[in-house]
């Protein structure tokens, strides 16, 4: 007897176990907690299987989710929040998330038109030049910036290797399991969408788990201008720490 109830529990524990890392489609509705109205277009992502999910018009959205994961909502104006998935959650089916609204004061823009004067060496020193873009040539892996003259990327990832002390080492060699969600984020559709219209690096420094400043001084170290930092969308910008990332690895094999 005493047999047949411990084989009954060893069960019960490897069913419960593996419910706990099932994974299933979650679903729920987010709402602006001061008037419960359904807010659309709000951004989430999964922050443990790095998948993304938006709400649609009437503030619903579905994600694939396990217990214990973490879900992290970001919506433009309001404070991001995260909320962690529960078996209750999984049993009731749905829930509603509430989202605070902040209250952002927006500075005085002027905006200065340019006004052209029909002669060709007048106004092409008058219309502004933006050389901040990235440049890839097929069979190299590096980039290169427009209108820059420090060195590649893989000179800066090099001196890293060398100098232990280097803060690429200090990003990229203390934190190897947020590092390769890079990639998992770059494969994802809808986080890619999600950091092309972003530029605040709020997403990328909670999936990374690292601070505004790190990122800046990532980008700093693999050559990329001070334009390029503060003007790059956040999409742009995974691509340059993943670049860097990849670079910083290759290097590092040899170490």
């Amino acid at each position: 007897m005493k047999q047949y109830l411990l084989l009954i529990f060893t069960l019960l524990i490897t069913t419960f176990s593996w419910s706990q890392d099932d994974i299933v489609p979650i679903r729920g509705t987010v709402e602006n907690a001061a008037d419960d109205k359904e807010l659309e277009n709000v951004n989430i992502v999964n922050l443990n299987k790095v998948w993304g999910a938006t709400t649609n018009e009437k503030g619903a959205f579905e994600i694939r989710a396990a217990v214990n994961d973490t879900l992290y909502f970001s919506y433009l104006g309001f404070k991001s929040i995260r909320v962690r998935v529960t078996n209750d959650w999984l049993k009731y089916g749905e829930i509603k998330v509430k989202m605070t609204e902040l209250g952002i004061a927006l500075e005085e823009v002027i905006i200065k038109p340019v006004t052209l004067t029909g002669y060709v060496e007048v106004d092409a020193k008058t219309i502004p030049i933006y050389d901040n873009y990235r440049y890839r040539i097929d069979g190299i892996g590096s980039g290169y910036e427009g209108g820059q003259s420090q060195p590649g990327a893989v000179n800066k990832a090099l001196s890293a290797i060398f100098n232990p002390a280097d803060f690429l080492y200090q990003i990229f060699g203390k934190r190897p399991r947020q590092m390769k969600k890079l990639r998992q984020m770059k494969k994802d559709d809808e986080i890619r969408n999600l950091l092309q219209s972003k530029y605040d690096r709020e997403t990328l420094q909670t999936i990374l788990q690292i601070e505004r400043i790190d990122i800046d001084e990532i980008l700093n170290n693999c050559s990329y201008s001070s334009d390029f930092i503060k003007t790059a969308n956040d999409l742009q910008i995974l691509d340059a720490i993943s670049e860097c990332y990849e670079e910083y690895r290759v290097l590092n094999r040899d170490k």
